[in-house]
């Protein structure tokens, strides 16, 4: 198995995506290796035959998986860059995304991708395998009962549920001790008008709108949001 040639293209695009000047929405992406690019490529394959076994993406976001999944979890490092050693939990990952796209490109970081659904976690555990990501670990369990596990310093996640009530799910999960240039807690890509599910939030909570920087029409509306715990 191996990337198409179309694959490399949507990979080549995706990065170019990401690397402009924002100043209000981070710095571009770190630079990556030929072996970290050619791991997003083998995304495009690996999931088109797993999602042929096992619908975990559906048609529609498959026949723009790159823009839809790839770019959409990569923009998090605009801002995101946690140091060596650090441990990122993914809640909701379904087949693995924010956590896949974010464990290449941070290969110092340990990543934990855990969902409530056995199939999803099989096919994250079978890509992670197959791109040789030895900072992956997917775990069949909902966040809520991860709590006998060394802390994490980040959270990351598309759109699971309400933010308060996720907070509740991940708040007994973070480390205290902040080492990154962002404060320890979540990283969220969700979409829509949030000002009303945030407003009671009394933790620190910040918000970027992706069509900052991106301009395809899928990011129209989604936005990352960090909440520092």
């Amino acid at each position: 198995m191996k990337a198409s040639a179309q694959d490399n293209r949507a990979v080549d695009a995706a990065l170019k995506a990401l690397d402009v000047e924002a100043l209000d929405f981070g710095t571009p992406l770190p630079t990556l290796t030929k072996q970290q690019r050619n791991q997003l490529a083998m995304l495009g394959p690996l999931f088109r035959d797993w999602n042929a076994k096992i619908n975990v993406i559906s048609r529609k976001d498959l026949d723009q998986f790159f823009v839809r999944h790839v770019l959409h979890s990569l923009a998090i490092a605009r801002l995101m860059r946690p140091e060596s050693g650090a441990r990122i939990l993914d809640v909701g990952t379904g087949g693995g995304f924010p956590g896949l796209p974010l464990a290449i490109l941070f290969p110092d970081a340990h990543f934990t991708l855990c969902d409530s659904i056995g199939k999803k976690i099989k096919v994250v555990d079978a890509v992670a395998d197959a791109l040789g990501l030895k900072n992956v670990e997917g775990v069949w369990a909902r966040a809520e009962a991860l709590t006998d596990r060394p802390a994490f310093d980040f959270v990351v996640s598309r759109a699971v549920t309400k933010m308060p009530t996720f907070l509740t799910w991940v708040r007994p999960l973070i480390a205290n001790d902040h080492r990154h240039g962002m404060a320890n807690g979540v990283w969220y890509l969700k979409g829509g008008d949030l000002k009303e599910e945030l407003a009671p939030i009394q933790d620190t909570v910040t918000s970027w709108s992706l069509s900052d920087v991106l301009s395809d029409p899928f990011f129209e509306t989604k936005k990352l949001i960090h909440v520092a715990l």
